[in-house]
């Protein structure tokens, strides 16, 4: 079905239009006036396939979504801003070094719960992280936008969180108020949900890329590998916290993923928004990247799965 095949093959789709956006820019800069409904679709599509049995078992543990959702935004902010500085240092623009700060401080993305599902995540967790990362999102991501890129560039704290209310809790609402209302059509429409948000999603990649034609090709390569590097760590210290946490395995898994899987389309979405097309390359970058590498490891973890006991 072609719904399902656009979200399970989002990677391979993202890549693919990503670089005929590269080749043929004109096929996406007709985005220009929409890309933030696009993402508003995308939330509006999560708030359709948030199932609220699952939203209760996770709320069962507050204690552990509190400190995943914590660990998240002291990780990937931090993570972000060394990023920025290096960058900045090997001569990146300061307007592409912000990039790397407000991917660093958006909330998890969509994608981590399908993600975490194929991984053999605890499903209930992702979802509740997600939840509560974006429901706090319109206070922490321009906040701490703020405080770690000001030395880079003015940051619009207020234009910011009117645009993540309008573009995330809203349409996560109406998502969340149309699922109610669905009755026996419910399971058709988490099937095309998903779908919606990954067009969504490569729309906005698509655009991207095409506002930052001239840009990528003069892209240093120092800020490919920080989007490397910020994606890999971002995993790494998520799988790592897990350990220290004592979480069971299912719950590493959920917590690396959610951690290394930032909300870039909400990222590259505030960039274009708020400040020069080249602060999205970054986002634009680790979105596609991320997806790739998700994928990947979600291969690895099927390997493994029989290989690594639970407890360990």
């Amino acid at each position: 079905m072609l719904w399902r095949a656009l979200s399970e093959k989002m990677a391979l789709f993202t890549l693919i239009f990503a670089l005929i956006a590269y080749l043929y820019p004109p096929a996406f800069l007709i985005f220009k006036d929409v890309f933030l409904w696009c993402f508003a679709a995308t939330m509006f599509a999560l708030g359709v396939v948030l199932k609220p049995e699952e939203a209760r078992a996770a709320i069962t543990r507050p204690a552990t979504i509190a400190l995943g959702v914590t660990t998240q935004f002291l990780i990937m902010p931090t993570l972000g801003f060394v990023a920025a500085a290096i960058a900045v240092w090997q001569g990146a623009t300061p307007a592409m070094a912000l990039g790397f700060i407000i991917v660093g401080c958006a909330p998890g993305a969509m994608a981590s719960n399908v993600i975490t599902y194929l991984a053999g995540g605890a499903v209930a967790f992702s979802i509740a992280m997600t939840m509560v990362a974006t429901t706090l999102s319109p206070l922490l991501t321009p906040t701490l936008v703020e405080i770690l890129g000001s030395a880079y560039m003015e940051i619009p704290f207020w234009p910011m969180m009117q645009t993540i209310l309008l573009t995330v809790v809203l349409p996560l609402g109406l998502g969340m108020m149309l699922r109610t209302r669905l009755g026996s059509r419910i399971r058709q429409a988490e099937v095309i949900a998903p779908g919606i948000a990954s067009i969504a999603i490569i729309i906005i990649c698509g655009y991207a890329v095409a506002g930052n034609h001239e840009r990528i090709g003069e892209t240093p390569l120092i800020v490919i590998a920080l989007v490397v590097l910020l994606n890999g760590l971002g995993y790494l210290l998520g799988w790592l916290a897990g350990r220290l946490f004592r979480f069971e395995r299912s719950y590493r898994i959920t917590l690396s993923i959610e951690i290394g899987m930032q909300n870039a389309g909400l990222g590259v979405a505030l960039a274009l928004k708020h400040f020069e097309p080249e602060t999205a390359l970054p986002g634009a970058l680790f979105a596609v990247w991320c997806i790739v590498t998700a994928a990947g490891m979600t291969s690895w973890l099927h390997k493994r799965k029989a290989e690594i006991p639970a407890a360990i």
